[in-house]
């Protein structure tokens, strides 16, 4: 089956300007198993309350089944169920959870769509593509930040991308390659399945759900035709100066070596997003002078310096050990509290269990979070987050008695209390 795939996507890239008319006969009882071994199997139920376990005692059957359904054009795309997930600072995100048969089914005609698209998509995208990753778009960020001509960053946030994705602009995108009318329904009804909140279900004129296996390559194909080709193909070749975009899913910077550059793209910008149902969010958009030139223009001008945050990390710039200019990159304020939100809210839920239990999570907490952030001048930001780790473990245990003998002394010296130190740098070439 993946080699089907692989056909499809030379043929892709060998024919730029090519519509697939014939996919949907890949979606076989075999391709559906070989996906199912791809999925997450830890996903919660949706709205039938079916769970993974449940729908994998008899795969094989179930599979049949909907490709039958499938053929004969009977299949309805279920509404996926509502969940609220925090987001920090006291807010959440919408998560649309499909069933388990339909996340099966999206799933597999991601794989199709993404193997069209995957071979337009530009090289300054990095979000939900295989073989890529946030350490990679932050490599390119630092690679033009202080080995190109870059003086001015245009931060930008898109205020609620995934709810806002125009549905009639979205399938016109995916009908630029897909000519199929059995992907294209199935994309459409996806788009139209709506919500279930308390028993109701609500239809919606725009946006895709995050949480469907499909949701991915569809916000990758809207921001592609949006932003990714508008930039290179149109707005590039207009600068006297270099001019870069740097994308992972809708979090993105542009690098600009002249300011005025920088200023049209920020007006030109608002026009396009406003042109396809999107927004930026000014309180979350700001342009700023920032490179090698940085504060020599600021004394010289007083044009605005600063920092700026891509990918939960805080970008400042700096100096090295010899004096010159050095891209320090920390974590985010953001980033921390809300991992910090999340230990203390699974100490608080967890308290009644055993210690070396507890230990062995907050181990794989931090583990992670190490994992991401361990890159040069991060050590000292990590120290401080086990640090507050260890502070908030201490809280939880000390709650348990009024007459706990829990001194840091004490606690230091017991092995069950022991969590993980930051490693040296972890990804030394970022």
């Amino acid at each position: 089956m993946s080699t089907n795939l692989d056909r499809i996507a030379i043929k892709a890239k060998a024919h730029p300007r090519l519509r697939f008319t014939s996919l949907a006969h890949l979606i076989t009882p075999a391709f559906l198993i070989e996906t199912w071994g791809e999925m997450n199997r830890r996903g919660a139920s949706g709205v039938d309350g079916e769970t993974i376990k449940e729908f994998e005692r008899d795969l094989e059957t179930r599979v049949q089944g909907l490709c039958a359904t499938l053929k004969a054009g009977r299949y309805r795309a279920p509404p996926v169920r509502r969940v609220e997930i925090p987001k920090g600072e006291g807010k959440t995100r919408p998560l649309g959870i499909p069933t388990v048969e339909d996340r099966l089914l999206q799933r597999a005609v991601a794989r199709i769509v993404g193997a069209v698209f995957e071979q337009d998509f530009l090289e300054c995208s990095y979000g939900f593509r295989p073989g890529r990753n946030p350490h990679q778009a932050l490599r390119a960020l630092r690679k033009h930040i202080v080995c190109d001509k870059v003086m001015q960053v245009y931060e930008a946030d898109i205020r609620g991308y995934f709810n806002h994705i125009n549905h009639q602009w979205l399938q016109k995108m995916i009908a630029h390659r897909i000519a199929d009318p059995v992907i294209l329904r199935l994309i459409g009804k996806w788009l139209k399945a709506g919500v279930m909140i308390d028993g109701v279900v609500v239809r919606n004129e725009e946006g895709t759900p995050q949480g469907g296996c499909i949701s991915p390559v569809l916000a990758n194909v809207y921001l592609h035709f949006v932003l990714d080709l508008w930039f290179e193909k149109k707005f590039k070749p207009r600068c006297r100066g270099e001019a870069y975009l740097l994308r992972f899913a809708d979090d993105f910077v542009a690098c600009f070596q002249f300011k005025q550059e920088a200023i049209d793209f920020g007006e030109r910008l608002k026009e396009r997003m406003r042109e396809f149902g999107l927004e930026l969010a000014p309180e979350k958009t700001q342009l700023l002078t920032f490179g090698r030139f940085a504060k020599e223009r600021e004394a010289k001008f007083g044009e605005k310096t600063g920092a700026f945050v891509f990918l939960g990390f805080t970008h400042v710039g700096g100096t090295d050990q010899h004096g010159k200019f050095a891209l320090i990159r920390i974590p985010s304020q953001k980033s921390c509290r809300k991992f910090l939100d999340k230990t203390r809210e699974w100490l608080k839920r967890h308290s009644h269990w055993r210690r070396r239990d507890q230990q062995k999570q907050l181990k794989a907490m931090l583990t992670g979070f190490y994992q991401y952030f361990s890159l040069h001048h991060c050590q000292a930001k990590l120290n401080w987050i086990l640090d507050q780790v260890q502070k908030q473990w201490i809280r939880t245990l000390r709650r348990q008695s009024q007459r706990h003998r829990l001194y840091w002394s004490y606690l230091l010296s017991r092995s069950w209390f022991v969590l993980p130190y930051p490693p040296k740098t972890l990804h030394p070439q970022v």
